[in-house]
């Protein structure tokens, strides 16, 4: 890259000396008092390319599936409940599933060959609260925009039994839509109504029904009177404990 030098020159003259390739001098005299512009040679800066670098985006197969996972089958989203990779002793490997259909409900068993390429359900989860029933309508909050969602009886189905008020709950989303939602695993409740429990029932080990607050029925230990709060595992409706 070329570059310009100027000298400015006085009235007294200005000598440059230079050699030539036969080894003779030139002279160069300059009297005038004009600017003199020299071209000079700049040395041109090195500038290192920029490498973009990208993530590395794997695909899913079979081999990834998993308790939990969320997959399209035949255009619809399923959840996995069970799953088994099988390697026989002869033919391919193969995974055998067993998973629910998020908007219907139904569940089925599938195979599939292992390390196949799969889509996952594009499921989004959202905390929402649980408000209020309003008829037959389940109303859940989003506590930051205050956006409603309501869910019908059928699509709450024998969750209600564990559903109180101001309960967080996890909501899955597909294409916009409510598909599915999860319960606290533990929650507390109040017995309303038992038989009696009998001095030294806790050490034995028999159990007795119990009406929850929520109406629902959990097999408690007899030692478990009415007004006592319990803990209940909504999976399996089991009872946990007392809360203390």
């Amino acid at each position: 890259m070329a570059g310009i030098t100027t000298f400015s020159t006085s009235s007294s003259s200005l000598c440059l000396r230079s050699s030539s390739s036969s080894g003779a001098a030139a002279t160069l005299s300059l009297s005038s008092n004009k600017p003199f512009i020299l071209p000079m040679r700049l040395s041109t800066p090195k500038f290192t390319p920029l490498r973009h670098k990208f993530t590395k985006i794997l695909s899913f197969t079979s081999n990834d599936i998993k308790v939990g996972a969320s997959i399209e089958v035949d255009g619809a989203p399923w959840k996995v409940l069970e799953f088994l990779h099988v390697k026989p002793g002869k033919g391919a490997a193969f995974v055998r599933t067993k998973i629910r259909n998020y908007v219907t409900g139904s569940t089925v068993e599938k195979t599939f060959r292992a390390g196949i390429s799969m889509s996952e359900a594009d499921v989004a989860k959202e905390t929402k609260q649980y408000t209020y029933k309003e008829g037959a309508q389940f109303v859940f909050m989003d506590l930051t925009t205050y956006e409603e969602i309501r869910l019908n009886d059928s699509d709450v189905g024998d969750k209600k039994k564990w559903l109180k008020e101001g309960m967080d709950c996890i909501m899955h989303f597909w294409k916009g839509k409510c598909i599915d939602f999860e319960l606290p695993i533990t929650v507390k409740m109040k017995v309303i109504q038992t038989d009696p429990g009998l001095k030294g029932d806790t050490a034995q080990g028999g159990s007795k029904p119990a009406t929850v607050d929520t109406g629902a029925t959990v097999s408690v230990p007899l030692f478990i009177n009415t007004g006592d709060d319990i803990l209940v595992d909504t999976r399996t409706g089991n009872y946990m404990g007392r809360e203390k």
